[in-house]
């Protein structure tokens, strides 16, 4: 599996410039070229999953259908359980249709007030191939929203969360850090062992 993605490379289904990025360093180390369903032209499928793994998968399918090459996908969110979820899979939707995490930000901090700050991070990753079969794999980081965000780097909510046991928000590590132990990383991992015998 991982020589038929070095010789064919990779179509990453997303229009996403952090998620792209993210995951292509993700990749760098295994010679896998990647190109995004953007540069394509592929159009984003709507997402009508009811779970991070469903869109996920949702979305390879519709690109590896597309494309006639290998996909990956990405569905991710924060999960904040003093809001039942809530953004859940609708975390990219309270940004709006100009995606201004800053705003989908200060929702988050008005709606919980004074309930339990604590939230998780939920990546899955899909591969899918242009036969249709697909495997999906998830990761998760625990951590506390904190107010006001803190940081530039990063994207979506990463400026409010701080994962547990370290000091600085995703917004504030440096991209190697973070990516050492995010919820796209976790998920990652799980892929790396499975499809590409790391």
């Amino acid at each position: 599996m991982r020589q038929r993605l070095v010789t064919e490379g990779l179509v990453i289904a997303s229009h996403n410039p952090g998620k792209i990025s993210e995951i292509a360093a993700l990749l760098a180390p295994f010679n896998i070229s990647v190109i995004s369903a953007a540069a394509l032209g592929v159009p984003e499928p709507e997402e009508t999953g009811d779970s991070f793994s469903a869109n996920a998968l949702l979305k390879a399918r519709a690109c590896a259908e597309a494309t006639h090459r290998p996909s990956l996908s990405d569905d991710s969110g924060l999960v904040v359980p003093a809001l039942d979820g809530a953004p859940g899979i609708y975390s990219a939707r309270w940004a709006g249709p100009r995606r201004d995490f800053e705003a989908a930000m200060t929702r988050v901090h008005t709606a919980l007030a004074d309930r339990d700050r604590r939230a998780h991070f939920i990546c899955a990753l899909a591969l899918a191939w242009p036969d249709g079969s697909a495997e999906c794999f998830e990761g998760r980081v625990d951590g506390t929203l904190v107010w006001p965000p803190r940081g530039d780097r990063g994207f979506g909510y990463d400026p409010m969360f701080l994962p547990d046991g370290h000091a600085e928000t995703f917004g504030e590590m440096m991209p190697d850090t973070k990516h050492a132990i995010s919820h796209r990383a976790r998920a990652f991992a799980c892929l790396t062992k499975r499809c590409l015998g790391m």
